[in-house]
């Protein structure tokens, strides 16, 4: 059994929407079917689900959402009237909208109920369309695939029940068609997974039904070893492991919302990532384990919008409780850290941005100033950090010193390095200006 997951471009339009009939049909093993809402046509085009958040921030300020939902309305307009098929889901997002403004939830779970509107819409017309097309089909809600999760508005955990529940789609006849980004609460509330969250259901789903295969199907033939917008023609990499694939999604490749991966891996499913556009193509498929090969480096990641809080204090290292101290103070602002490399006297902490805003920084530096009493304190923006990612990289010898070459041949200067703390990783921090030349000097080191 196979568990497709079709993203936002593959479900944009009409056409589209034949493709991935195609596929579907292609493969008798594909029985669980999971889509996202659709996304952009065109460069200039507008997400579905974009869409419905300008929605809910209009009803919220107390304004007109006319215009939004109208735009919703015809998006789903222009793809049943080209499939031919009735248009009772134009009427049904009508009435969903208006019930949910209606009920008595607070508004972070009105919000998320209007952005699984795409999701769930496309879910019946592509349900819809197989059924034309003389397939057995059937839309099945989340509630009623046993999609159960936790009460966290925007950033839903599964729970570990469902996946009694998702088994039973095992006995199903028919190929169900599931829509992604969310789930229910015990007591009946829909609740989101954090934004790109239909990877998270396929994941979900595919370990469910402990299925053979999952296959998230997207607009790239593959995943490539770094950013196409960066490198031309970079070369495609055929297999992963998930611990590289979660490296990867988390420093700024865009194939994979860095959560999705998660419940596969734990249930040790293989996943191939293809191309709805080119489905006969390799693709990339990740697994548990893989061999080892002379280079082990498999990809180059990064991603803009990181900040270093430094802090430094003579003897720091025998201060007993400094840094519980310190991340306490972050944990009192609601600021979560990503990264801290230390030395004796010194401490940096790396934050995103958008973590520690500008209003927030003063307070934070106050507090460090009266409560740890430090010598130097200070908070660095606009940084980067570039990952290098390879199963093997920590036991083969070399790696560092091609890479710290690769940063002097572009003459990019190193602000932080941080190595030991993952096997299959190697990060560095630069300022955001240099993240072109160094990405492209690694990658004429490792690849070509």
């Amino acid at each position: 059994m196979k568990v497709a997951k079709f993203g936002g471009s593959s479900v944009a339009s009409a056409e589209q929407l034949r493709k991935v009939a195609n596929i579907i049909t292609d493969d008798s093993d594909r029985k669980a079917i999971v889509v996202s809402a659709p996304g952009k046509r065109n460069e200039q085009d507008t997400k579905v689900t974009d869409l419905l958040i300008a929605l809910g921030e209009a009803y919220q300020r107390g304004e007109s959402y006319e215009e939004q939902l109208e735009q919703v309305v015809a998006r789903f307009r222009d793809i049943t009237n080209e499939l031919g098929l009735d248009d009772n889901v134009l009427s049904e997002i009508k009435e969903d909208v208006k019930e949910v403004f209606a009920s008595d939830y607070s508004d972070a779970f009105k919000i998320d109920a209007i952005k699984s509107i795409g999701e769930d819409s496309l879910a019946k017309v592509l349900s819809n369309y197989l059924k034309s097309l003389g397939l057995q089909a059937t839309y099945l809600n989340p509630k009623d695939a046993g999609i159960y999760v936790s009460d966290e508005p925007g950033s839903a955990q599964i729970l570990e029940e469902s996946y009694q529940y998702l088994y039973k789609l095992r006995d199903r006849e028919e190929i169900v068609v599931i829509p992604g980004f969310f789930g229910y609460t015990k007591d009946g509330k829909l609740v989101t997974f954090s934004r790109g969250g239909s990877d998270i259901t396929g994941s979900i789903v595919a370990a469910g039904v402990q299925a053979d295969l999952y296959e998230n199907f997207t607009d790239v033939d593959s995943v490539y070893c770094v950013n196409p917008n960066i490198v031309k023609n970079p070369k495609e990499i055929t297999s992963l492991t998930y611990k590289e694939m979660r490296e990867l999604s988390y420093a700024g490749f865009s194939v994979f919302h860095d959560e999705a991966l998660i419940p596969a891996f734990k249930a040790s499913i293989p996943v191939c990532i293809k191309n709805t556009n080119n489905p006969n193509g390799l693709g990339t498929i990740i697994v548990a384990q893989k061999e080892t090969s002379e280079n082990p480096v498999v990809g180059i990641a990064s991603d803009t919008g990181f900040l270093s809080l430094y802090v430094s204090k003579y003897l720091m290292n025998r201060e007993l409780g400094f840094g519980r101290r310190l991340l306490n103070i972050l944990e009192d602002e609601c600021i979560s850290f990503e990264h801290t490399p230390s030395g004796i006297d010194d401490l940096s902490v790396i934050i995103r941005e958008s973590q520690l805003t500008k209003e927030k920084e003063q307070i934070v530096i106050n507090r460090i100033k009266n409560e740890l009493d430090p010598d130097t304190v200070y908070i660095e923006r606009d940084l980067a950090l570039i990952m290098i990612v390879g199963e093997g990289m920590d036991s083969t010898i070399g790696i560092a010193e091609k890479a710290t070459s690769a940063f002097a041949k572009a003459n990019v200067n190193l602000e932080m390095i941080n190595q030991g703390s993952s096997e299959v990783s190697m990060m560095f921090g630069v300022k955001a200006s240099g993240v072109e030349a160094a990405v492209k000097s690694l990658y004429k080191e490792f690849f070509e």
